[in-house]
């Protein structure tokens, strides 16, 4: 009987400690895709969408759309053009923020050739590009979160 007892134990160490590797891989995964601003990409999004022409010519990958992904405003999409877009709790501001901890004029994204550059504007709690302090005009990659208070934004093809 000990014997069986003694086995069952062992089993269920092993079984223990397996799940602690597979919990430990899991979250080194989501820590190092967090930092480097990818992820995987799921197979339904894999397959290329093609456009039906109009419109000006975009170099493959160019940012089209600002997106909020959270906060107050979250699935808040807007179309980027060639004007700067301005966020702040201002009303005259192209993404106006209900957020206690953003400026009246609290960043600006603006396009340079066919980057987009976010700049704070002064702010009191400042703009964060992914894990770093936005000090000075700075280039924002696709997908790389940008927060401003409590809200995230991100530039999307």
């Amino acid at each position: 009987m000990q014997g069986i007892v003694l086995q069952l134990t062992r089993i269920g160490f092993l079984l223990l400690l397996w799940f602690f590797v597979w919990a430990v891989l899991r979250t080194l995964r989501h820590d190092v895709y967090a930092a480097t601003g990818q992820r995987p990409v799921p197979r339904y999004e894999r397959k290329g969408r093609r456009s039906g022409g109009g419109g000006a010519a975009r170099p493959k990958g160019a940012a089209r759309y600002l997106v909020v992904t959270h906060g107050a405003l979250a699935n808040t999409r807007i179309t980027l053009g060639t004007q700067p877009v301005l966020i702040g709790r201002a009303a005259d501001s192209t993404l106006v923020l209900t957020d206690d901890y953003a400026s009246e004029r609290h960043a600006r994204i603006s396009r340079r050739g066919d980057d987009w550059y976010v700049e704070d504007l002064g702010s009191t709690n400042g703009t964060y590009l992914d894990r770093g302090k936005v000090t000075t005009a700075v280039k924002v990659p696709l997908a790389t979160p940008v927060r401003i208070g409590k809200t995230v934004i991100e530039l999307r093809p």
